[in-house]
C-alpha cells in the first residue's frame, strides 16, 4: 500500500503568462504558494479475487477488468503513460472539492504519478513529477491551461516559478522571516463562492485571447516581481494587496468568462467592507475567491459576505510527499504470492495440533 499527499496551491500573481502560447514567445513567471490542504492517493496491487481487475473510488467507483475502460481521464493516461498493466486498487480522498481553482486536477496527477512510482519502487524528483504531469494533462489528455499548478503542487511552498521559452522552469523559494511570513498569512481569506466550473473551458478560451491581450499579460508578469519584492521589503504589506486588486481587475478582461455578475458582487461587497484586493483563483467561472485584507476587518467582512463558507488554511512547504510506503504487504513486482504446498501441509498439520503458525520465512 502506498499513500500519497499532495497540496492545493494559491497562485498570487502570474496565472496566464504560464500558458505555452505566452511563455514559448515571451517567457512566463507566477508567484504561488501551497497550503495545508491536500489530496490524498492511496494505491496497491489488487490480488487476482475479483471478478475485476482495478477498483477506482474516486466521486463515483470503478470495477474495471481493462485499464482502457477507467472513465476518469486522469487515471487511464497516467497508468498507460507508464506502461502499467497490475491490477490495482486506487482511492482518491480531497479535503476540498475540486474544480474550484486551488489546481486539484494538476494535484491528483502529481500525487498519482507519485503513488505509481512509488509501488514500483523508484523515487522520482519533484521536477520529474511536475514535468510528466504536465505531459499526461496538456498533451496526452490535451487539456488547455497552463502548466504553473503542475510545478507548484510537486514542489510546495512560496516560490516564484520562471518559465523559459525553451520549456524549461525554475522554482525560487521565497524566503521571509516568520514575522512577515504570519503578516501575509493573517491578512488572506479564503471563501467559497458556492461556484464551480470547467477550469479547461475557460482556459481555452483565454488562450484565443492572448495575442490579442499582450500588453495585459505584460503587466501580470510585471507584478509578480513587484510583489516579490513588496514581500521581501519593509514596506508596508497593503501594498501587496491593492497590487492584487490591480491583477484582477486585469484578468477580468481576459475573457469574459472568467468572471460574473455573481462574482463581481461579492468582490465589491468584500472590497466594501475593508479588502483592499483580491482573486478568483485558478482560471476563473466561480471556486474559491482569495481576499486580501486587513485581519481587523475580517470578521465585518464575513459578516457582510453572509452566507459563503469561508476555509481557515495556513502555508505549507513540503510539496508532493509519500507518507504511508509498504510495497511488500501482499505483493512482489505486481504479482500475488504463490504459497508453497508444503507450507500449506504443515500449517494444516500444526493447526491441527494446537501449534502456532511456523515463523515466517
Amino acid at each position: 500500500m502506498i499513500i500519497t499527499r499532495t497540496p492545493f496551491r494559491i497562485s498570487f500573481f502570474g496565472g496566464g503568462t504560464d500558458y505555452p502560447g505566452w511563455y514559448q514567445e515571451n517567457g512566463g513567471a507566477v508567484l504561488a504558494t501551497t497550503v495545508d490542504k491536500y489530496c490524498y492517493i492511496s494505491c496497491r496491487y489488487l490480488p487476482p479475487f475479483f471478478e475485476h481487475k482495478t477498483r477506482v473510488a474516486w466521486s463515483q467507483t470503478e470495477h474495471v477488468k481493462s485499464h482502457d475502460e477507467i472513465i476518469h481521464p486522469a487515471v487511464r493516461a497516467t497508468l498507460k503513460f507508464l506502461g502499467i498493466e497490475d491490477g490495482l486498487e486506487i482511492h482518491h480522498d480531497g479535503d476540498l472539492p475540486a474544480r474550484t481553482g486551488l489546481g486539484s486536477s494538476s494535484a491528483f496527477t502529481v500525487g498519482f504519478l507519485h503513488a505509481l512510482h512509488a509501488l514500483k519502487r523508484r523515487m522520482p524528483t519533484k521536477k520529474q513529477l511536475a514535468l510528466e504531469a504536465v505531459e499526461i494533462e496538456r498533451n496526452l489528455l490535451q487539456e488547455s491551461g497552463g502548466v504553473q499548478d503542475q510545478v507548484v503542487t510537486a514542489f510546495g511552498g512560496l516560490n516564484r516559478v520562471s518559465f523559459s521559452p525553451n520549456g524549461e522552469f525554475s522554482v525560487d523559494p521565497l524566503i521571509l522571516d516568520q514575522n512577515r511570513l504570519n503578516e501575509l498569512q493573517n491578512h488572506l481569506i479564503l471563501c467559497f463562492t458556492g461556484l464551480s466550473r470547467s477550469s479547461s473551458e475557460i482556459a481555452r478560451e483565454q488562450s484565443k485571447n492572448i495575442f490579442r491581450k499582450g500588453r495585459e499579460l505584460s503587466r501580470m508578469f510585471e507584478m509578480v516581481e513587484e510583489a516579490a519584492s513588496i514581500l521581501k521589503g519593509r514596506s508596508d504589506l497593503g501594498e501587496f494587496g491593492k497590487l492584487l486588486d490591480e491583477s484582477w481587475r486585469i484578468k477580468r478582461d481576459l475573457s469574459d468568462k472568467i468572471s460574473s455578475l455573481r462574482v463581481n458582487q461579492v468582490y465589491e461587497t468584500a472590497l466594501e467592507a475593508g479588502a483592499l484586493g483580491g482573486k478568483l483563483l485558478g482560471a476563473g467561472g466561480g471556486g474559491f475567491m482569495l481576499l486580501f485584507a486587513p485581519p481587523e476587518a475580517h470578521p465585518r467582512i464575513k459578516e457582510r459576505l453572509g452566507g459563503l463558507l469561508s476555509v481557515p488554511f495556513r502555508f505549507e512547504n513540503r510539496g508532493t510527499q509519500v507518507i504511508f510506503y509498504e510495497p511488500d504487504s501482499h505483493d512482489r513486482d505486481g504479482e500475488f504470492y504463490k504459497v508453497p504446498t508444503d507450507a500449506l501441509e504443515d500449517s494444516a498439520r500444526r493447526e491441527a495440533l494446537g501449534l502456532p503458525p511456523s515463523p515466517a520465512r
